[in-house]
């Protein structure tokens, strides 16, 4: 086991960085097939990879599994929606903190530690400072976007682990891909028409579904045989600071002093209420 944990820590760093930087790709689709677009070629692909790996049968299936696997997939499609509409308007690093207060609102329910409230000040004060005086601000909408994004990857938390429970290995997730796949043909199509059909656009992306949903999937699942779920949630916390990272190398997002200082005390507060309550915050799918 303890030689296990080293690989185990750097496939969840490789999981975080992957999914980042399928960030970072999807905008360079925006211009051509808009967020919509964007979400639906990475759910369509990794519903067609994810579905020939775990090949989901649909007759094995009750009622209430089915019923919860559309939930699930009903969530992936606007956690990603959301996201990516708050990525056409605000830079990678500040959505990625925003979308965080969901997993960090999770961590804090989970626990009664009066230590918890200094983790919800410490996140307050960052989201203070990433929201700026007024005429420096990030667009409204698109924070409301991302915080949007946050509830729905909340709710993705907490419904991933009871499809985990119904289903076994990664069928419900495969089955529940192919539903948010399909909950976005018709905004996509709509957003994306005749673009959909550019055989580059559309390998940009078949390499977004890649990076951001089959890679880090695969990763974590491995990574979560070797170390605790709450080693695995502060790794996670981590994810906003890569984020920014990411978006000034490879989109030139700069951000203020604040914002950096506004982004680290939000890695710290849910780096210290994941620590806490032992909740891990799996990568977006």
């Amino acid at each position: 086991m303890a030689d296990a944990r080293p690989l185990a820590l750097a496939l969840v760093l490789g999981a975080v960085v992957s999914v980042q930087t399928g960030s970072a790709a999807a905008t360079t689709l925006f211009d051509e097939v808009g967020p919509a677009g964007t979400v639906f070629f990475r759910l369509l692909f990794a519903a067609l990879i994810l579905a020939a790996i775990w090949r989901p049968r649909v007759r094995r299936s009750d009622r209430s599994q089915l019923l919860l696997a559309a939930g699930f997939g009903a969530t992936l499609a606007a956690m990603n929606f959301f996201f990516y509409a708050a990525l056409d308007r605000i830079p990678l690093g500040i959505a990625v903190t925003f979308e965080f207060v969901g997993p960090l609102g999770v961590a804090i329910a989970g626990s009664r530690r009066r230590l918890d409230l200094l983790w919800v000040a410490m996140a307050a004060v960052g989201i203070v400072l990433l929201a700026g005086p007024t005429g420096s601000s990030p667009d409204g909408l698109g924070v409301a976007l991302a915080l949007a994004a946050g509830g729905c990857w909340g709710a993705y938390i907490l419904l991933s682990a009871r499809v985990g429970r119904a289903y076994p290995g990664g069928r419900g997730l495969a089955l529940a891909m192919v539903v948010a796949a399909g909950l976005m043909v018709a905004p996509g199509v709509a957003a994306g028409g005749e673009e959909l059909l550019d055989p580059e656009l559309a390998a940009i992306g078949l390499g977004v579904a890649l990076l951001s949903s089959v890679i880090p999937y695969s990763f974590e699942l491995e990574a979560l045989r070797s170390i605790p779920t709450g080693a695995f949630g502060v790794l996670m916390s981590l994810e906003p600071a890569v984020a920014a990272t990411i978006g000034l190398i490879a989109l030139g997002q700069d951000l203020a002093a604040a914002e950096v200082a506004g982004i680290a005390l939000v890695v710290c507060a849910s780096a210290g209420a994941l620590t806490a309550t032992e909740v891990a915050a799996p990568t977006e799918a």
